[in-house]
């Protein structure tokens, strides 16, 4: 499949690629579509939840710093990595 894209799209995907996070043009796409899938399953009342599940944990005195909250994304960042590499 061939796609045409216009300047500006094509600007972002070589701005991702050259983030180093993506591996090909390939790459960039798949985890786009994938993550605006993932946002079309939730329901308004399921984000309406994990909101309010989130104000929960910020008044219990639940929340972490920065470098502890990034140390986490990367941690998942990796795991859907390493499931998407088993997956192929």
């Amino acid at each position: 499949m061939q796609v045409n894209l216009p300047p500006d799209l094509e600007t972002l995907v070589k701005k991702r690629l050259s983030s180093g996070g993506y591996n090909s043009v390939e790459d960039v796409f798949r985890r786009a579509l994938e993550a605006q899938d993932a946002e079309e399953s939730w329901t308004a009342e399921e984000l309406t939840a994990h909101i309010e599940e989130g104000f929960l944990q910020a008044e219990r005195g639940e929340l972490v710093d920065g470098t502890q909250a990034r140390r986490e994304i990367q941690e998942m960042k990796e795991n859907w990595r390493q499931n998407r590499a088993s997956k192929r």
